[in-house]
């Protein structure tokens, strides 16, 4: 299933964006720790390259540690650190305030010995509904941006200032404008940054079954009380998905369309287990 989806208003945040990196000290680059790899958008990695980077792996608490270990080291550089956080938790984002000062402790202490007390500007970026607005929300103490379980949310930059005195530019969730790796594509669907009026959710669904049989086969037979055999087919997995949920028309048809949506849900809320869906 070919997924696109780079609407408008993603074009102008990019070049808005590009204006505004002149006027920021670091990048605070968001990305879902269940697709880290997949959530760096080269298209923002073009425009950050020249920036201090934090990466800031958000919701953290649906992934297991150890696995997500190996993704950090892949991702930390000289000019780049790496903090993995539940957003959402009171006080998780204090190991971000406190790195960002670390990196840019050479230009803190020169502004301090002119006597000026120096406001770090950060550049909020990422693909959708990775937890920009979120980390923004929780940096400030209280909600100055909206936020929502979906892409598309935040369509226009938008500058706050935290309780710790950073100034922070919250941007757009920004894809490219095409992809090239289809396994991307789904995986950006799986965890929502796609927009769900341009893909087909059944079709999504049978994907994910096949990404989950070679990976994780036993988080399918534990959440849905299932056998899955060697020489199951993916269809075979879904029928059996369907029946366990019951899933099913006044015909006793399987109810493919509602069973899909419930197989993408239970994986989003982490019903699933713990999962990282790049390797």
């Amino acid at each position: 299933m070919p997924i696109q989806w780079f609407p408008g208003h993603m074009t102008k945040a990019l070049r808005e964006m590009e204006k505004e990196l002149k006027n920021v000290d670091i990048i605070l680059y968001c990305l879902d720790a269940r697709a880290p790899i997949s959530c760096l958008n080269p298209k923002l990695h073009e425009l950050a390259k020249n920036k201090k980077i934090i990466y800031i792996l958000s919701k953290a608490d649906l992934v297991d540690r150890s696995q997500l270990s190996l993704f950090i080291s892949r991702l930390e550089a000289p000019d780049c650190s790496v903090i993995a956080v539940n957003s959402t938790q009171s006080n998780s984002t204090k190991p971000i305030v406190n790195k960002k000062k670390k990196l840019l402790a050479d230009k803190i202490q020169a502004k301090a010995d002119l006597g000026i007390n120096y406001s770090i500007k950060c550049m909020v970026v990422g693909v959708p509904n990775v937890g920009k607005s979120t980390l923004i929300n929780n940096l400030c103490g209280f909600a100055k941006t909206e936020t929502g379980n979906r892409p598309g949310v935040t369509k226009g930059k938008q500058w706050v200032v935290t309780k710790e005195g950073l100034t922070l530019l919250d941007t757009p969730g920004t894809l490219w404008p095409s992809f090239k790796d289809e396994k991307i594509a789904n995986n950006l669907a799986y965890i929502g940054s796609i927009k769900e009026d341009v893909l087909d959710i059944t079709e999504l669904a049978y994907s994910f079954i096949a990404d989950m049989r070679e990976h994780y086969k036993a988080n399918l037979e534990e959440r849905y009380g299932i056998a899955v055999q060697n020489n199951d087919e993916n269809i075979d997995i879904f029928d059996k998905i369907c029946v366990s949920r019951k899933c099913l028309l006044k015909n006793a048809e399987l109810d493919y369309d509602r069973c899909a949506k419930l197989i993408i849900d239970d994986f989003r809320k982490g019903r699933l287990g713990k999962i990282i869906l790049d390797k």
